[in-house]
């Protein structure tokens, strides 16, 4: 186990969520696939996944302007779940704070 990393709460998942009541992001390890994923959600949270989508999101260079110069680096590559739970079923995420 261990393939999710964490939770994606984000203004485009809101949205998302919004529209559909019963899906939910998370970021995971690249390696994981689509059954990994549901069997992990379905462990954790104790809801029934219909489905899941996965996108995969490449590093980007970035650069900044500093007093001292250019600053380069890099932004990690991820992979991104959207898993779609069966009617009824949702997931807290702001439960224990």
């Amino acid at each position: 186990m261990g393939f999710i990393i964490k939770p994606l709460v984000t203004e485009k998942i809101n949205a998302i969520t919004e529209k559909v009541n019963n899906r939910f992001a998370f970021v995971v390890r690249p390696e994981a696939n689509k059954l990994e994923i549901k069997a992990e959600v379905e462990a954790l949270y104790n809801v029934t996944v219909e489905k899941v989508n996965t996108i995969r999101y490449a590093g980007k260079s970035k650069s900044r302007y500093t007093r001292t110069g250019i600053v380069n680096g890099r932004t990690n590559a991820y992979k991104k779940a959207i898993v779609t739970l069966k009617e009824g079923d949702t997931i807290d995420f702001y439960s224990n704070i």
